[in-house]
Formats: C-alpha cells, structure tokens, sequence
C-alpha cells in the first residue's frame, strides 16, 4: 500500500520543495496572493464548503464543531470529493492551501481530516 501524506497550509506562506501537489481548496481566490505567489498546481474551488456554509461559519472559533459536522455532510455528497481523492492517490504529498488565517479552524483542516479517514478505510 502506498502511503500519501496530506499537509495544510495557509496559501500566504510561500511555497517549498516539501508542499509536493498544491491545491487550493477555497471557493474563492485569496486576497492580496498573486496566482504567481499560490504556485497552486490546482484550484479546486467545487470542494469548498458552501457560500451559505461559509458565510454561516464565518471563521469564528466557537462554531468550527457544528461547521465541521455540516462540511462533512456536505463533501459526502460533492462528487469533488472524488477528484481531489485521486489527486492525493496520485501524489506521495499534497498540500491543501487555505486563504483563512486561523491554522487550526478552517475547511482545508476538515478536509484533510475526512480524506485521511477515507484512506485509511475508516468512515469519515
């Protein structure tokens, strides 16, 4: 079995050999970061949570459980999902980028988690 590994970054740190396959999972681009800066190998807005979900979360800390409940409902019905499956099977390393400035409460830390969980073979 290969083993992949799935980082998360903020799409604002630059870029290292170490990043591997770089994918931008916000539904919109970033302020202030140049396509240039991203060195984003893929823009996969269509995994993103929702306008109305992520408006709702608004990336306040209080309300990341029930936004992570709700994302996870989400990606277990966006055949995006199955895109960015493959990307990570295809890469010994993929670093989802994130435009959010909370490192620990945002869409890409859910992310990784559900999609760790479907390597794995546990339910995500």
């Amino acid at each position: 079995m290969v083993r992949v590994s799935i980082l998360v970054k903020r799409v604002h740190e630059p870029p290292t050999d170490g990043d591997g396959y770089r994918v931008l999972v916000d539904r919109l681009w970033p302020r202030g970061v140049s396509k240039e800066r991203a060195r984003a190998d893929l823009w996969l807005k269509d995994v993103a949570p929702s306008d109305g979900l992520r408006r709702w979360f608004h990336h306040e800390e209080p309300l990341f459980d029930e936004f992570a409940r709700r994302y996870r409902v989400e990606l277990a019905e966006n055949p995006a999902v199955a895109t960015l499956r493959d990307v990570v099977a295809a890469h010994p390393v993929t670093t989802l980028l994130f435009g959010a400035r909370d490192e620990r409460h945002n869409q890409a830390v859910v992310l990784r988690d559900y999609l760790e969980g479907a390597v794995s073979g546990s339910s995500a």
